[in-house]
């Protein structure tokens, strides 16, 4: 693991009208790194992904990755770096209804331009990685919700990007399939080299970390970084 912040966030604010959501958070992570973002519902750990990612822009401060400023980039470019080098699991999955199993997971592929074949070649192996390419050829409602998050998280792993964005990934699973999930999800991404920050507010997923940050009011407490 590296000693300098892949990704990073210094100072950021962010407000929805005249409630604040993140004030002067800062946020540091290494490649490689698994970091859980803590703290208490309405607390900011969201948005503070969702400024991390790119998808919301913070109204002050900066957000950089692998040097380049994110707040700075258009937001075409922000969504081709979403599309090749940042994977997401949500808590729900959110897989296209309509796609099998393999098109999903071969979705942000062919997004990227690869041809069919090689992206769904690519998707099953991670099918298999994920213990679910049994449930290749069948769509999002016919398997269960384990299975399911299992197919997200192959999909978020389908680009070997190397920021992953996990929202409380195992919310809708019970213990023992939510344990699997972030067992198979953490070393998925130690061997790709990929950083994991993981959204949650249960101990139990905190513990697949590498180190946790309490985000409190908008406010994070990070005394562990050092970059």
């Amino acid at each position: 693991m590296t000693t300098t912040a892949l990704l990073r966030a210094d100072g950021i604010d962010k407000a929805y009208g005249p409630t604040p959501a993140l004030a002067g958070a800062d946020f540091a992570i290494r490649a490689g790194e698994v970091v859980a973002v803590m703290g208490p519902s309405g607390s900011g750990k969201s948005t503070l992904l969702h400024c991390l990612a790119g998808i919301v822009r913070p109204d002050a401060g900066t957000v950089t990755y692998d040097g380049r400023e994110l707040t700075a980039l258009s937001d075409g470019e922000r969504s081709a770096l979403r599309r090749s080098e940042f994977g997401f699991v949500f808590q729900f999955g959110q897989l296209v209804p309509e796609l099998t199993c393999v098109e999903n997971v071969a979705l942000p592929l062919r997004l990227n331009g690869e041809r069919r074949k090689s992206a769904e070649a690519t998707a099953r192996a991670w099918l298999a990685r994920l213990e679910v390419d049994d449930v290749a050829g069948h769509r999002p409602g016919e398997i269960s919700g384990g299975q399911g998050q299992r197919v997200a998280v192959a999909r978020a792993l389908a680009t070997t990007p190397r920021v992953i964005f996990a929202d409380e990934p195992t919310g809708a699973l019970d213990s023992l399939n939510g344990e699997r999930v972030m067992e198979l999800l953490t070393a998925a991404a130690r061997d790709t080299g990929a950083a994991v920050v993981l959204v949650t507010h249960e101990a139990r997923v905190a513990a697949y970390s590498d180190r946790e940050i309490i985000v409190r009011d908008g406010s994070v407490r990070d005394t562990e970084w050092a970059a």
